[in-house]
C-alpha cells in the first residue's frame, strides 16, 4: 500500500519512476547509448582490447581466451550481475565474476592489470563521443532550416525591439540570423570537443601505470600497451596523464557546451513565444491539436515552451558539473559516480530531446506578413522622424524648428495612442502643418519600410555565404540523409 493506503502492485512496470526523457523525450539512438546494454557490453569490449593487446606485447594469453570472450560480449546476464553486486557491493568485480563464469577459459586473464575506472571511465568516454556524434547531426539540421528560413525572409521589414519596446526595423531574415549564429558557436564548440576527446587507456589504479609494469617489465611496452588499447577502441590518442580517473575537467568540458547550447535554444525558443503572443510568427500547429482544454482558441506555443523546460535543464547540470571537478581530492574519490551517472545521461538525452523538437520547430515556422505590416505602420511614424528632418532641411528648413514641431506633434499623436486607444495620427498631423507642406507629397516614399532596414538583406547573404555555407559543406552527407521530423511531437 501507498501512504495513503491504496493497495500496490510492485510488478507492475508502471508502479516505478521513470525518467521522462526515456518515456517521453529522447530518441532511441540516444536512450541507448546511455543504456545498460551499451555500458556492460562495452566493458566486456575492452576486457577484450585490453586482452589482445597484452597478447601482442608478449604475455600468455591466448586467441581461445579471446574468442571465447568475443562470443559472449552480448550475452550479458543481467539479473545473475545485480545478484551478485548485491554481494560484492561492487559492480566492476560482480561483472568480471559473471563475464568469467561465461568465459571459464578466459577467466584468469579478463582485466588483468587494470582497475575498475578502466572500464568505467574509457566507456563514460566513448559513451560521450558516441553522444556528441549523434548531437552534431541535430544541430546541423537545426542550421540548416534556419539558413532556408533567413535566406526566404530576409528582405521582409519588421519592428526591431530593444528592452522589448519598438525599436529600428529589422527584417525577419536578419533577425533569425541573431538565432542561427548562436547555433554556428554550439557546432563549433561541441565539433571542437568532439575531436579533444582523448582515451583513458590503461594507467593503472593511481594513474602510474604501476601493475602493468609489472606484467611487462618494459617502459615502452606499458606505453605501446596503452596506445594499442586506445587504437582497438576507436581512439588515436589517449590523455598522457591521468590519476585513477580521467580529469573531470573533460565531463565539465562537455556538459559546459550542452548547457551553452541550452541557452542558445532557450532564446530563440523564448524569442518564438514573444513572437507567437505579436502573432507574427508561430510555430508548426496541427489541424487537431488542442492548445487549451479549457479555451478551445488558444495556439499555445508548446513545442517552444517544451524546448525551454529542457533546455533550462540543460544550463542547471553545468554547476553539477563544476562543481564536481572541483572536489576530486589528489587522484581521486568517488563522490563523483553517482552525479556522473545523473549528469552526463541527463545533459545529453535533454539536449537530444530538444533538437528533435526544435528541427520540428524550424522546418514549419508560420509567418504572418500582414500582421508584420500592421505593428510596423502603428510605429513606423514616429520612426520615420529623422527622415522627415533630413526631407525638411533639403527643402531649406531649419533643423531645430523642425525638431521642435515633430516633438510636439508626436507627443499629441502619442497621448491618442496611450490615454484613448485610438490609432497612430501622428502623420495626419504633420499632413495638417503647413510647415511640412514642402515635402508632403514625398511622404509615402519617406515612409516606406524597406527603406528603414538598413544592409538587413546583405548581411543575410553574406553570413549565410560566409559562414553557414563552410559548416553545412562539413556535413553535406548527413543533410543529404536529411528526413522531416513528424509534426506529431
Amino acid at each position: 500500500m501507498d501512504l495513503s493506503g491504496d493497495p500496490i502492485d510492485y510488478s507492475s512496470p508502471y508502479v516505478n519512476y521513470r525518467s521522462p526523457l526515456s518515456t517521453r523525450y529522447a530518441s532511441k539512438e540516444m536512450q541507448y547509448n546511455f543504456s545498460d546494454q551499451k555500458k556492460f557490453s562495452t566493458w566486456r569490449k575492452l576486457w577484450v582490447n585490453l586482452a589482445k593487446a597484452e597478447a601482442q606485447l608478449g604475455l600468455n594469453i591466448t586467441d581461445a581466451q579471446i574468442k571465447e570472450m568475443e562470443r559472449n560480449i552480448f550475452n550479458i546476464d543481467f539479473n545473475a550481475a545485480a545478484a551478485e553486486e548485491k554481494l560484492t557491493r561492487h559492480d566492476v568485480m560482480a561483472h568480471v565474476h559473471i563475464f568469467a563464469k561465461q568465459c571459464p577459459l578466459a577467466a584468469p586473464i579478463i582485466h588483468l592489470g587494470a582497475t575498475s575506472c578502466f572500464v568505467g571511465d574509457n566507456t563514460d568516454l566513448i559513451v560521450l563521443r558516441d553522444g556528441l556524434d549523434l548531437l552534431l547531426p541535430r544541430i546541423v539540421f537545426v542550421i540548416h532550416n534556419l539558413m532556408k528560413f533567413c535566406e526566404k525572409y530576409k528582405n521582409l521589414p519588421c519592428l526591431g525591439y530593444t528592452h522589448l519596446q519598438p525599436a529600428q526595423l529589422t527584417t525577419v531574415g536578419k533577425r533569425a540570423t541573431l538565432w542561427l549564429y548562436d547555433f554556428l558557436m554550439d557546432e563549433r564548440a561541441i565539433a571542437r570537443i568532439r575531436d579533444d576527446l582523448r582515451f583513458r587507456g590503461v594507467k593503472g589504479t593511481t594513474g602510474t601505470q604501476a601493475s602493468f609494469m609489472q606484467l611487462l617489465n618494459d617502459s615502452n611496452k606499458v606505453r605501446m600497451l596503452d596506445q594499442i588499447v586506445a587504437e582497438l577502441s576507436g581512439f588515436q590518442k589517449v590523455y598522457p596523464v591521468t590519476g585513477q580517473t580521467y580529469t573531470r575537467k573533460v565531463d565539465l568540458e562537455v556538459v559546459g557546451a550542452l548547457s551553452s547550447l541550452g541557452s542558445s535554444i532557450h532564446k530563440m525558443c523564448n524569442d518564438l513565444r514573444l513572437l507567437a503572443n505579436f502573432k507574427e510568427i508561430e510555430e508548426p500547429f496541427e489541424t487537431s491539436q488542442i492548445g487549451s482544454s479549457a479555451m478551445p482558441y488558444k495556439r499555445n506555443p508548446m513545442r517552444s515552451e517544451r524546448c525551454c523546460a529542457l533546455a533550462r535543464h540543460m544550463i542547471s547540470l553545468f554547476s553539477n558539473a563544476v562543481n564536481t571537478h572541483s572536489v576530486q581530492w589528489l587522484e581521486r574519490t568517488l563522490d563523483d559516480s553517482a552525479n556522473k551517472r545523473l549528469t552526463l545521461s541527463e545533459a545529453f538525452l535533454s539536449a537530444d530531446a530538444a533538437l528533435i523538437v526544435l528541427t520540428n520547430i524550424t522546418q514549419g515556422l508560420m509567418v504572418y506578413p500582414k500582421v508584420i505590416e500592421k505593428r510596423i505602420n502603428q510605429e513606423l511614424p514616429f520612426m520615420s522622424a529623422e527622415n522627415l528632418i533630413m526631407a525638411m532641411v533639403k527643402k531649406g528648413g531649419d533643423r531645430q524648428i523642425c525638431h521642435e514641431k515633430i516633438r510636439v506633434l508626436s507627443q499629441e499623436a502619442g497621448a491618442q495612442v496611450k490615454q484613448h486607444g485610438k490609432d497612430n495620427d501622428f502623420l495626419d498631423r504633420v499632413r495638417a502643418d503647413p510647415y511640412f507642406s514642402p515635402i508632403i507629397d514625398e511622404l509615402q516614399s519617406l515612409l516606406d519600410p524597406s527603406s528603414y532596414i538598413g544592409r538587413s538583406p546583405e548581411q543575410v547573404t553574406e553570413f549565410i555565404n560566409d559562414e553557414v555555407q563552410p559548416v553545412l559543406y562539413k556535413y553535406k552527407d548527413v543533410l543529404n540523409k536529411q528526413t522531416t521530423v513528424s509534426l506529431n511531437i
